[in-house]
């Protein structure tokens, strides 16, 4: 098969998993292209992802999931030249040998059967956290655009370019699958869901975990205030219900 598809992977201190995913995402039918955007981590990352055979560009800085995003999609924007540009799968760096079940997620973009896909993880990791974020994003994208989806905050996702051109500039750190979300179906792009058998690490319930559902949680609600404000008065009554 020709190759088509381009995998970016943003990444911030994932040396441990990478290596696994990139190998992985680069035996997916049809890639013949890994990103992996080293989003400033203090430790191998980068240096373990090009060892494994990605391409590398890394930011001085942490910046975000969204910033990372956007540089990977960049990085493959000046590959293609003045070829036929690549369609976009994210996937996250902690993957590891499940990012090898991706192929679904490719195969309804490439057959134009949709624009962008968002995966649903078949088995699901028991998380540390109490599903607040995931309740938002659900209300947030069924109240703005009507859409009910069973994982919105899943990261492993293929576009087409045109596609991920329409919904720049993304939103805001862990806001962007929701905000990419609405963004691309209220312009008319058609996007659904796909079950892989992938599986990320799961968040624990030390304080830093606590920390990142906190931040999640705000990028998220300001994604949604920026497009739907009468969104964001729910945010108590998720609360109240947790």
């Amino acid at each position: 098969m020709i190759g088509d598809t381009a995998v970016i992977i943003p990444a911030a201190n994932e040396a441990d998993r990478i290596a696994a995913t990139v190998k992985a995402a680069a035996a997916l039918p049809g890639v013949d292209l890994v990103v992996v955007v080293d989003d400033g981590s203090r430790d191998q990352t980068g240096r373990v992802a090009r060892a494994a055979g990605a391409r590398v560009v890394r930011h001085s800085r942490n910046r975000g999931k969204a910033a990372a995003m956007e540089t990977g999609a960049e990085a493959v924007r000046l590959l293609d030249e003045d070829a036929t540009p690549h369609h976009l799968l994210f996937l996250d760096a902690d993957l590891g040998e499940t990012a090898a079940a991706a192929a679904p997620l490719i195969e309804p973009v490439r057959a134009g059967q949709a624009d962008m896909t968002i995966a649903v993880f078949a088995t699901r990791v028991k998380l540390g956290g109490h599903g607040l974020v995931v309740r938002l994003s659900k209300e947030g994208i069924r109240r703005a655009v009507g859409l009910e989806l069973a994982q919105p905050l899943n990261g492993q996702r293929c576009l087409t370019r045109a596609a991920f051109e329409a919904a720049r500039p993304l939103a805001h750190g862990f806001g962007v699958e929701t905000a990419l979300t609405i963004d691309l179906v209220r312009k008319g792009y058609r996007v659904t869901e796909v079950e892989v058998d992938m599986a990320h690490r799961a968040t624990g319930t030390d304080w830093r975990a606590q920390l990142h559902r906190a931040i999640q949680l705000r990028d998220v609600a300001r994604a949604l205030a920026i497009r739907d404000p009468l969104v964001t008065q729910n945010l108590h009554k998720l609360r109240t219900n947790r």
